[in-house]
């Protein structure tokens, strides 16, 4: 006896893309958002002004976030360099642990961090 069906023909993980759990599909979703959130231009800052905000940062251990002068292939900023001054040279400053050169620096600013004990809510 043959019980195997000659007609059917199994799809194999075809079958199976349709069935997206719903976080999934925010994960998804997420990602795509972030694809195409664009960081807009801040304003050019002159070296005297991004000196005055390096050498504050060092002194008073204040965290700072950099926007880098250069651009993706399609024309829009990256993310900024956030974080702490760690050290530095002739050429740039060591942000945690990202170089960034002097001349790279488009604009900086002082910024605040939360702290991560106060993130969550518990009311």
């Amino acid at each position: 006896m043959n019980y195997l069906n000659k007609e059917y023909h199994d799809r194999g993980i075809k079958k199976w893309a349709g069935f997206y759990l719903s976080e999934h599909t925010a994960v998804q979703e997420k990602l795509t958002n972030e694809r195409h959130e664009v960081n807009p231009q801040k304003q050019q800052m002159d070296p005297q002004e991004i000196a005055s905000v390096v050498n504050e940062s060092i002194l008073k251990n204040k965290s700072i976030a950099i926007q880098i002068e250069a651009v993706d292939q399609n024309g829009c900023y990256k993310d900024d360099v956030v974080g702490l001054i760690v050290g530095g040279d002739e050429l740039g400053i060591y942000v945690n642990d990202t170089k960034v050169d002097f001349d790279e620096i488009r604009n900086i600013q002082f910024i605040s961090l939360k702290k991560w004990t106060h993130l969550t809510d518990y009311n």
